[in-house]
C-alpha cells in the first residue's frame, strides 16, 4: 500500500476550531514534513462561505505547497467545476503542473453543497450539463496545439489556444469523486482515476473498487491499484478516552458539512459527507483511529478488500502539535508493515 493525505486548511474570520483543519501555515509545515516521512501525495479540498475557513483557492494553495516541496504529489479533491471558467481553471492546473514537475492529481467534481449554489446563484440542476461541458473544454485546452472554438450550452470561447502545456503529457492526472455503480463506470469510462469518499465501510470499498477494476478491465486497460484513493480518516493514541473524544469531533463535524448541504425543505443533498446508517455506527465503520496495532487491523481489512493507495485525514487530532505526533507515529509505526506488504 502507498499513502497520502486529505483534508484542508483553516483561515476562519474570527476563532473557533474546526476538525481536519489546520491554519494555512500550519499546514504547510505539516505536508511539509509527511514528504519526508514518505507519504506519496496531499489531496485539498475546494470549499466556499463555511464561515470556518475551508479551503477555498485549492491552486493557489497548492503552488505554494509545490515551491516548498520536491516529490509530494498535490491534488485537488475536487475542484468543482461548474463554479469555474473552464479556459481559466486549465490554464491554472497545467501552470501548476509544468511548475511542479507533473505532479498535480487535478480532483474533479460537480459539487453537491446547496449552499455554496446558492452563493454563486447557479441553480443545481446546471450542475451536471456545467460539468460536463467544463470537461470537453478542459480536455480540448490542454491537447489541442492549434487554436479552437466552442460554442456551448454555457460557455463561448472563440479562436483560443491554451497555454502553457502541462508536464504530463497529454494533460495533467485526472480523478474523479464517485460513490455508486453508474458513477463509478463513468469514471473509468472517461479513463481518469477514481476518488472514494471516507464513510464508506471496508465492504462498500471493496466493492467500489470491484466495479472499477472491471469497468477498467472491460476497456482492454492493465488494472492498477493506484487509480483508486480510498479517504480515510486516522488517529494514532494509546487511550480510549481520546478515540471516544476524537470521534465526536468527526461526528460533530461530519454534521456540521451535512447541514451546509442541506436544502431548506429538509433534503439532504448527495456528496462525501453523506452515508447511509446510523451516524454514530457510520462513524465507528469508516474512522481508523486507535493504537498502532488497531489501526493496522483495520488497514488490513482494507487492503483485503482491494485497497492500495490510502488518502488519510487526521482531523480526529484536532489538529496542532497532537496531529503531527499522530502523523509520525502512523509513518513510523503501521506504514512500514504494509510499504513492505
Amino acid at each position: 500500500m502507498q499513502f497520502g493525505l486529505f483534508g484542508s486548511a483553516s483561515a476562519r474570520r474570527g476563532s473557533g476550531e474546526f476538525d481536519s483543519s489546520e491554519g494555512y501555515h500550519d499546514w504547510m509545515e505539516y505536508n511539509i514534513e509527511a514528504e519526508a516521512l514518505g507519504f506519496r501525495s496531499t489531496f485539498s479540498v475546494e470549499h466556499h462561505f463555511t464561515g470556518y475557513g475551508q479551503v477555498s483557492a485549492t491552486l493557489n494553495l497548492l503552488t505554494w505547497l509545490g515551491a516548498r516541496t520536491k516529490t509530494l504529489r498535490l491534488g485537488t479533491a475536487v475542484m468543482v467545476l461548474p463554479w469555474h471558467n473552464p479556459v481559466l481553471l486549465a490554464e491554472q492546473a497545467a501552470t501548476l503542473d509544468l511548475l511542479s514537475g507533473g505532479r498535480l492529481d487535478f480532483g474533479i467534481g460537480t459539487g453537491y453543497r446547496y449552499n455554496e449554489f446558492v452563493g454563486f446563484d447557479l441553480p443545481m440542476e446546471q450542475a451536471r450539463e456545467k460539468f460536463e461541458e467544463s470537461i470537453d473544454v478542459m480536455l480540448k485546452a490542454w491537447t489541442s496545439n492549434e487554436p479552437f472554438s466552442y460554442k456551448g450550452k454555457h460557455w463561448t470561447f472563440n479562436n483560443i489556444v491554451v497555454e502553457p502545456q502541462s508536464f504530463r503529457r497529454p494533460h495533467p492526472a485526472v480523478w474523479m469523486g464517485a460513490g455508486n455503480e453508474r458513477s463509478i463506470r463513468d469514471v473509468a469510462r472517461r479513463g481518469f482515476n477514481l476518488l472514494l469518499g471516507q464513510y464508506s465501510t471496508p465492504a462498500e470499498v471493496g466493492k467500489n473498487i470491484a466495479t472499477f477494476r472491471s469497468a477498467v478491465e472491460e476497456k482492454g486497460e492493465k488494472w492498477d491499484p493506484m487509480r483508486v484513493g480510498v479517504t480515510r480518516a486516522f488517529f494514532v493514541t494509546e487511550t480510549a478516552r481520546e478515540v471516544e473524544q476524537a470521534l465526536e469531533r468527526r461526528l460533530a463535524n461530519r454534521l456540521r458539512q451535512l447541514k451546509l448541504a442541506t436544502t431548506p425543505d429538509g433534503r439532504v443533498l448527495g456528496g462525501p459527507d453523506r452515508a447511509d446508517g446510523d451516524p454514530v455506527e457510520v462513524n465507528l465503520n469508516s474512522a481508523i483511529y486507535g493504537t498502532p496495532d488497531e489501526i493496522a487491523r483495520k488497514l488490513e481489512a482494507l487492503r483485503d478488500a482491494g485497497a492500495g493507495y490510502l488518502l488519510i485525514n487526521g482531523g480526529g487530532s484536532g489538529g496542532g502539535e497532537r496531529g503531527r505526533q499522530s502523523l509520525r507515529r502512523f509513518a513510523k509505526e503501521v506504514m512500514p508493515a504494509f510499504a513492505a506488504a
